[in-house]
């Protein structure tokens, strides 16, 4: 069973995982899923960021440090760089770097809003080990 590593949030075991369209330098099919939830959220963090779905993304990353060794980091960019894994789920982009995708290959990338919190779950298969805070695995 995957770890699951949550920021702000809780997974759902109902959560629908939008199908991956993959373009050209691309990785195989199921690299990474990002749940139909997640996928209106990220559409709609692009909008308030001023990014168009057309040519920019969000960015997937792996940093180091975090209680556990390794932190999640997300960030929107206007266009994928040169080595980058491009994942498009329903008309959103996905950029990750190749030293990141070795940690994230696999993982589900969910979005949970209730009334007691909001935000975004990583359900990685690769995670060992999380902490607390939700946004740091090793």
């Amino acid at each position: 069973m995957a770890n699951i590593v949550s920021i702000g949030a809780t997974t759902t075991p109902e959560a629908v995982v939008a199908e991956p369209r993959l373009t050209a330098l691309q990785a195989p099919q199921q690299a990474l899923n990002v749940t139909e939830k997640a996928v209106k959220r990220i559409r709609i963090a692009m909008a308030k960021e001023g990014i168009a779905l057309t040519e920019g993304g969000m960015r997937l990353g792996v940093m180091g440090g975090g209680c556990s060794g390794l932190s999640y980091s997300i960030k929107f960019d206007t266009q994928p760089r040169e080595r980058d894994r491009i994942f498009e789920f329903d008309g959103v982009r996905v950029f990750v770097d190749p030293k990141s995708f070795v940690y994230l290959h696999g993982m589900t990338i969910d979005y949970e809003e209730t009334l007691m919190r909001q935000g975004f779950n990583f359900i990685n298969p690769n995670s060992k080990h999380s902490c607390g805070c939700g946004s740091s695995f090793s």
